[in-house]
């Protein structure tokens, strides 16, 4: 198993990093898509992720990662099928990410018969895929901007419904699959669809660092973590595990977070400003400020934490204007000025 750079090691790139805390404190809020140069640490940074992200509590022998706490109703199928569901044992098991390559068929993205059973045993059985593996936890897809049609309208349907439903071979299954999408890409190789672009919360534009300083640093701590990966693993261990525990404490506390009408009254007044369709630009605002307070242990959502994540929810949720030419980053700060009355 290849080792992880450690996320706290990473050097500059900050704005993804939040957006990838923020995401791993409330999967609500709905993924993240990291799109730039090539290089720049995208990869590495979600993959980094994985070793600060929390255990979960799962049914013994289940395939879908089912969660205990819910009601044998609402598992997956396995789970159903039990003879005793309320005796179901629980195990801890590490929160999946899984990666969704380019080449995946649409088999193995939503699963499909299981061969192996129908040939040695006569019997029609459900091969789980991707999907069910990354239910609670992660699916990670770079070069995004690359992925089949027919996978992104899989994809599409999953995560409008939080359900997969695969009917094929004269299978009928339905199992639960809810999960972040985090995804990674260079804008130089294709667009997103709209509908895709759309269902990630966030999204993140990285950039190769122009300053001498900050591209030493980072040449510097990749060549000795390449050279002695233990003993650099080691000198983060201590600021690893921090971060570890601030994310475990923002997730328990999240829930309990206020968030006082003045602050949902700016949110809206902010998306309506940025004319965004719908309504999901509030909510995602809303879900994300909300993480935002919890890593900083507040009580409550402040307008400084709604400034802080307003450009990562919002930029791509723009409509082009043929009458202005400024980026979407630019007409964020623009509407941002005039909603909160000072510099951002």
């Amino acid at each position: 198993m290849a080792v992880a750079y450690p996320f706290t090691a990473i050097v500059a790139q900050e704005d993804m990093k939040r957006a990838l805390m923020i995401a791993a404190v409330d999967q609500d809020v709905g993924g993240v898509l990291v799109m730039g140069d090539r290089g720049t640490g995208k990869s590495t940074a979600i993959r980094a992720l994985a070793a600060l992200l929390p255990k979960m509590d799962v049914v013994e022998g289940c395939s879908y990662n089912c969660d205990p706490a819910q009601p044998p109703a609402n598992r997956c199928p396995q789970c159903q099928s039990r003879k005793d569901k309320a005796a179901a044992k629980t195990i801890k098991r590490p929160l999946p990410v899984v990666d969704l390559p380019l080449g995946a068929t649409e088999d193995r993205v939503i699963g499909s018969l299981d061969i192996e059973k129908a040939l040695h045993a006569g019997e029609k059985a459900f091969e789980p895929g991707l999907l069910a593996r990354a239910h609670r936890g992660f699916l990670y897809i770079d070069e995004v901007n690359l992925l089949e049609d027919h996978i992104v309208d899989a994809l599409l349907d999953v995560a409008a419904s939080g359900e997969n439903v695969v009917e094929r071979e004269g299978l009928s299954i339905r199992h639960p699959a809810k999960f972040v999408l985090v995804g990674s890409g260079n804008p130089e190789e294709g667009e997103l669809r709209p509908q895709l672009l759309d269902r990630f919360g966030m999204s993140v534009e990285v950039t190769t660092p122009k300053d001498i300083q900050t591209r030493v640093e980072i040449i510097r701590q990749r060549d000795t973590f390449e050279r002695d990966r233990e003993a650099f693993l080691k000198k983060w261990q201590r600021k690893e595990g921090a971060l570890r525990r601030k994310i475990e404490g923002a997730r328990g506390r999240v829930n309990d977070i206020d968030t006082p009408t003045d602050i949902l009254e700016l949110a809206a007044t902010l998306c309506t400003a940025l004319g965004t369709d719908g309504l999901r630009g509030e909510l995602t605002l809303i879900r994300a400020a909300r993480a935002k307070a919890a890593l900083e242990n507040a009580d409550h959502v402040s307008p400084e934490h709604l400034k802080s994540v307003a450009p990562l929810v919002l930029k791509h949720r723009l409509r082009r204007d043929p009458l202005d030419d400024a980026g979407s980053a630019v007409r964020v700060q623009r509407a941002m000025q005039d909603v909160f009355g000072e510099e951002c």
